[in-house]
């Protein structure tokens, strides 16, 4: 979240980027709760200024006066307690306010309401040329005995599917893929755990407590744990309250867990196959870092994320997001959307990875600080956050499967994926 000093001093500017972002908040709110929070915190430190006077002078009083000055400090600690849940009560609503509100936004970010307005940056590879009419990865996976999306929805329910022979082979080279590169990069392997706590996911930006219509993500009844949706949130979880020395920065890591979406609102968007589902397993990429050096490892990861769809041979373009397609706690977001020929009429891009600049939003929210080389006064810093997609596995194998495709049914397996998959081409089962 922002702090609610730099909201009264940035006043007009949250505010245009509340709208220039589709968000409605009462930001006029974060002042008027911020006054008051400081008001009663004036008035708590007086009384409680008053209270030790007290105390001082208790050892040279007479018995009658002690008797005066016990009942005196009994009605200013009854006081206190008053101003510290008044206080309390304040805080509790100033964070409420605070939430909705969403980070600032990178001044090279398209503005605008929709993806209408999302710029191209970069175009990668060449889309196929089929001389027979392609199919989608829906037909493939039935042609081939790559899924069983009739089980899926038997043993859990719509969006929900089994992979079986080389589908489940792809997906553990396409782990195996990302997950290699990015160690011999200096990135640090992580198994994140499945769940986590509603904290962590409101520190992160998910907001487990909308009702059903909107949540994005499966609770837990009768506990304070939700199934993540991203290992973004476990790798961010990870440093909750803890401070980092700066000569420690920037801490790199690459996480491995399933990810669980309830995909409220979306229905008939996407529907048909892999591409939006309620299971998928993805290999996540997470960097704790300094304000200085966080655009430079935005770019960074953007660089990763082009670099692995192009050695899987895969054609894409890089969005950069405009303001009104920004995720709440996103300063910049960079998407990659890979050609996928099946989709719609002709073949359509179709989004594969992002990765997002979150500056100190998600730090402030977890309390995850540094510790300067040279302190110069005032409290301690926040890190900047920043995640990046290295591999989703249902759309990268909606991507292979839709761009690997040939006249006779087969589908060729990238070169860089065949050492797990060991073999070049997938073919009917007899």
């Amino acid at each position: 979240m922002l702090d609610a000093a730099f909201v009264r001093d940035h006043l007009d500017a949250v505010k245009a980027n509340c709208t220039n972002r589709n968000v409605t908040a009462d930001v006029d709110a974060v002042v008027r709760l911020d006054d008051e929070r400081k008001r009663i915190q004036r008035l708590a430190d007086e009384t409680k200024a008053k209270q030790n006077q007290i105390t001082d002078g208790f050892k040279k009083a007479t018995p009658e006066e002690r008797t005066k000055l016990k009942e005196e400090s009994g009605k200013l600690k009854e006081q206190v307690a008053g101003f510290d849940a008044q206080l309390a009560e304040v805080e509790v609503k100033l964070r409420a306010a605070l939430a909705v509100i969403p980070n600032m936004s990178h001044p090279n970010a398209p503005v605008g309401t929709d993806s209408a307005a999302n710029v191209t940056v970069g175009e990668f590879g060449t889309k196929p040329a089929f001389d027979f009419k392609p199919k989608d990865h829906v037909d493939l996976c039935t042609s081939l005995a790559l899924a069983d999306f009739e089980a899926g929805t038997k043993v859990a329910g719509q969006k929900f599917y089994f992979l079986k022979n080389e589908g489940v082979l792809l997906e553990l080279a396409l782990v195996q893929y990302a997950i290699t590169k990015l160690v011999a990069k200096g990135f640090t392997p992580v198994i994140t755990p499945d769940l986590a706590k509603v904290d962590i996911l409101e520190g992160i930006g998910f907001m487990p407590r909308d009702n059903a219509e909107t949540r994005q993500v499966y609770t837990v009844a009768d506990t304070d744990l939700c199934l993540i949706a991203t290992a973004e949130i476990t790798l961010g979880g990870m440093l909750a309250e803890q401070t980092i020395p700066e000569d420690q920065l920037p801490q790199r890591y690459v996480g491995l867990s399933h990810c669980f979406r309830t995909e409220a609102g979306a229905a008939g968007r996407d529907t048909r196959g892999i591409y939006r589902v309620h299971q998928f397993t993805k290999v996540e990429m997470f960097a704790f870092c300094t304000p200085a050096q966080s655009d430079a490892i935005h770019e960074e990861i953007r660089g990763i994320e082009e670099e692995i769809f192009n050695g899987l041979g895969i054609p894409f373009r890089v969005i950069d997001t405009c303001t009104g397609d920004l995720g709440g706690p996103a300063y910049r977001k960079y998407d990659l959307e890979a050609w996928m020929p099946g989709r719609g009429n002709g073949g359509e891009y179709g989004e594969v990875t992002s990765t997002s600049n979150c500056t100190d939003y998600q730090a402030r929210r977890l309390k995850i600080r540094y510790r300067p080389k040279e302190k110069k006064g005032g409290g301690l810093p926040f890190v900047h956050t920043l995640n990046g997609t290295a591999v989703a596995c249902t759309r990268a194998l909606i991507a292979i499967l839709e761009n690997y495709q040939q006249a006779d049914g087969s589908v060729v397996v990238p070169e860089v994926l065949r050492p797990w998959v060991n073999k070049e081409r997938i073919v009917a089962k007899k």
